[in-house]
């Protein structure tokens, strides 16, 4: 297994840390954007916050695509589930609610 390249970062005022200009270009970050950050037993793990979005994103419609669930489906049953409850709570039945 190759070794990976480490590169020395020092700790500034504050716990800030420069990630090297090549780490942010392979992980196209720039100034302003989100990253996780997890403690592990075995140091830290940075992570840019669109790929963890994107990953639990993915993980969602895998889930809902195992229980046989589109996302056409779910709207329309908040459709319907908002339709009961302004029915329920104030007297507006359906044929008078506007879509």
């Amino acid at each position: 297994m190759p070794m990976k390249e480490r590169r020395l970062v020092r700790i500034q005022e504050k716990g800030q840390v420069t990630l090297p200009a090549e780490v942010r270009r392979k992980l196209g970050l720039k100034k302003g954007d989100l990253v996780s950050v997890e403690a592990t037993d075995e140091g830290v793990i940075i992570t840019p916050q669109e790929v963890v979005a994107i990953k639990a994103l993915d993980r969602i419609g895998e889930l809902l695509r195992e229980k046989g669930l589109t996302l056409r489906g779910l709207i329309e049953s908040g459709r319907e589930e908002r339709t009961a409850l302004i029915e329920k709570m104030y007297g507006i039945p359906a044929d008078k609610q506007g879509d």
